[in-house]
């Protein structure tokens, strides 16, 4: 690919992620829509992405020193045993070279977990990687919790989707910024929306005291995994509303918050389940779960 065709490639890309105007930072951050845009799905109905489309992303302009970090994302792969033709899978394309001629290229389709292991071999001074490799990490551990829940008890879905909640509210912090919310006190705020809209209008200082907690007592480390499930849903809408609708502004984005809560109650409520404000506390916090968790593994 010559650098005229990755210029063209890479404007109608951004043309097509970005259909409205952005600021230079947002345009140079990227968001979670420019790796969801080049996500496809087989007749199997499984998700891979083309990894000529990903080197566009990742803004690598030359194929050769991209098919390096493949290379170095296959060992990994290799390394932690998994093998290699379930995620790196060898495809040609045919891409147009002008005058109606087309041109076989070599190109790879590749499983989230492929992506996963390429962004983590990348070059980590692109801020595009750091925004991949977020993306990647979350996106893959949500499906091995997805592929393996029904396998776990009640503490040890409690501990990860609480690390879930851990890396989404890094993304959901980064999407508040985009918004607007800069200062500490400006993102308890946002934060306390979410939690209003959720639990019927009761704050973080409310429920908080509901579940009779010390003063440095963190409310997610003492929900059930039904009660954090309910927030990470809160959290990942939240999210990507506040990227794909671009919304900017204070005022605007504790509203997106405290309606998306209100949003996820009304589901539990339609769905006869109960409020998140009368689940059970559990008598043990995620702290004390990992102390155990390290006892046993030393």
């Amino acid at each position: 690919m010559t650098d005229e065709e990755f210029d063209a490639r890479l404007a109608e890309f951004r043309n097509r992620v970005f259909s409205k105007a952005l600021s230079q930072e947002e345009e140079n951050s990227y968001t979670e829509s420019l790796f969801e845009s080049i996500r496809h799905v087989n007749e199997f109905n499984e998700e891979f992405w083309y990894a000529r489309e990903l080197q566009i992303a990742l803004e690598y302009t030359k194929w050769g020193n991209f098919k390096n970090v493949i290379i170095r994302a296959m060992e990994a792969c290799n390394n932690s045993g998994n093998n290699i033709s379930d995620h790196f899978a060898e495809v040609g394309n045919m891409v147009n070279i002008g005058s109606g001629a087309e041109r076989e290229l070599d190109d790879y389709q590749l499983s989230r977990y492929a992506c996963y292991l390429i962004v983590q071999n990348g070059d980590a001074r692109k801020k595009v990687i750091a925004l991949g490799q977020s993306y990647f990490a979350i996106k893959t551990r949500q499906q091995e919790l997805i592929d393996n829940y029904d396998e776990l008890n009640e503490n040890q879905k409690r501990l990860a989707i609480r690390n879930e909640m851990i890396a989404h509210n890094k993304s959901l912090a980064e999407a508040a910024r985009m918004s607007g919310i800069v200062e500490p006190v400006d993102y308890a705020i946002f934060q306390n929306k979410g939690y209003q809209g959720l639990y019927g209008g009761l704050g973080v200082k409310e429920i908080h005291a509901r579940k009779n907690l010390g003063k440095n007592q963190k409310i997610l480390d003492h929900m059930g995994s039904t009660e954090l499930a309910a927030n990470l849903f809160r959290a990942t809408q939240t999210d990507e509303k506040l990227r794909k609708e671009h919304i900017v502004g204070k005022d605007a984005a504790n509203q997106t918050h405290y309606e998306v809560g209100s949003k996820v109650r009304q589901t539990i409520k339609e769905l006869g389940g109960t409020m998140p404000e009368d689940l059970p506390t559990p008598k043990k916090s995620i702290k004390q779960i990992e102390k155990e968790q390290q006892k046993k593994l030393k």
